[in-house]
């Protein structure tokens, strides 16, 4: 619910039971949804939700209060905050602390999208590890997310495709220096800042075979050998990275695949298993039920059902 307490004058409450502002993004081409840039007025959360973007929040004279996956988190007004949405999340208040507009532009970049930027690689390994980072007010501000918008909402693709360029850009600049996390990555927190580039090379890249192959039958070792490791020293490094084992993240990997479909599709239940590389529908209910506490046809009518 939205609260009264705390800076500034509290914004009106606004509850949503789904929030669908992200359930245009989702695409049944992509593993994990298409880029898009919305500005809107937010609405708080009543449960929290994940889904397959790196998903950057820009508040615009707001404040917000987040649960990041069990953890109470303040968004702050003014300033572009990243993190992997496939992180659960919840947006739980609001808070006017300006004279402005007081909404929110949300910039959905599809997870694939993000991984094959180039020259992140550390930014990359930070957000699937659950890291979420606040900018600078000097390096991105509220006229840079409207030039963004306006360049997206135009329908023109070379306007798109220099809005991804420039993302690509800031996010270099971002690791200039260190960056400022509202939320640390977990890797952080046992000592292993040091992992060097070649850590975090072959973590990518092993994560970059698995959605790239995501509707395919895989073995570890399918996976594993694009770093040229042996396939138990490669797993070990992906645990230690992403702290779950490889064959978790890609389960993990489909059933947000088939959520996307689910949601934006009208495909049969069974075709959604088997484009999300399930080897039996039993085996898809099961994952699907355990992660989410819904059955896929529960999932697709709660949907329908809130869909404005």
């Amino acid at each position: 619910m939205v609260q009264s307490a705390g800076k500034g004058k509290a914004a009106a409450k606004r509850v949503a039971p789904t929030p669908a502002h992200e359930r245009h993004f989702y695409s049944t081409t992509r593993a994990f949804g298409r880029f898009g840039i919305r500005i809107f007025d937010p609405v708080v959360m009543t449960q929290p939700h994940w889904h397959g973007h790196i998903e950057a929040n820009f508040p615009i004279d707001l404040e917000m209060d987040y649960n990041v996956d069990g953890r109470e988190i303040v968004v702050p007004a003014n300033r572009l905050t990243l993190f992997w949405a496939g992180i659960p999340h919840q947006l739980r208040s609001i808070r006017r602390v300006g004279p402005g507009a007081a909404q929110l532009c949300n910039i959905y970049l599809p997870l694939d999208a993000f991984l094959m930027m180039n020259h992140i690689m550390a930014l990359q390994v930070a957000f699937l590890g659950g890291g979420m980072i606040t900018l600078p007010e000097a390096l991105c501000s509220a006229d840079q997310v409207r030039r963004w918008y306006g360049d997206y909402r135009s329908g023109d693709f070379e306007r798109s495709e220099i809005v991804k360029m420039e993302l690509n850009a800031l996010f270099r600049r971002v690791l200039l220096e260190e960056p400022e996390y509202l939320v640390p990555p977990a890797h952080q927190g046992e000592g292993d800042r040091a992992l060097s580039s070649a850590h975090i090379r072959h973590v990518v890249a092993m994560v970059r075979v698995a959605l790239e192959t995501l509707d395919q039958p895989l073995a570890n070792a399918d996976i594993t050998k694009v770093t040229g490791l042996h396939e138990n020293y490669a797993q070990a490094l992906f645990t230690r990275v992403m702290k779950m084992p490889l064959k978790q993240f890609v389960i993990r990997m489909r059933l947000m695949r088939a959520r996307a479909l689910l949601v934006e599709s009208s495909i049969a239940i069974a075709s959604v298993a088997e484009n999300s590389g399930f080897s039996s529908i039993s085996q898809f209910y099961h994952q699907f039920r355990s992660a989410y506490g819904l059955s896929p046809r529960q999932m697709r009518e709660t949907y329908l059902v809130s869909d404005p």
